[in-house]
């Protein structure tokens, strides 16, 4: 289970946590434009979140 990366921010750390996405493999249950509708949630974090995904074999959920 690996946790958030700290380089997306405490905004974006505190939105992802309050909506109960507390690893990685919780963001891959969900769309980047699923996590972008989140308050504290922007294009900056979703980068950094989609190569730290990357490097877990991970991804976004598609649809």
């Amino acid at each position: 289970m690996t946790m958030l990366p700290s380089a997306i921010g405490k905004p974006a750390t505190r939105a992802l946590q309050q909506a109960g996405i507390t690893t990685l493999d919780s963001v891959a249950r969900h769309s980047a434009k699923d996590l972008l509708a989140l308050h504290g949630v922007g294009p900056k974090a979703i980068r950094i979140l989609t190569e730290s995904l990357a490097e877990h074999g991970l991804a976004f959920r598609e649809f």
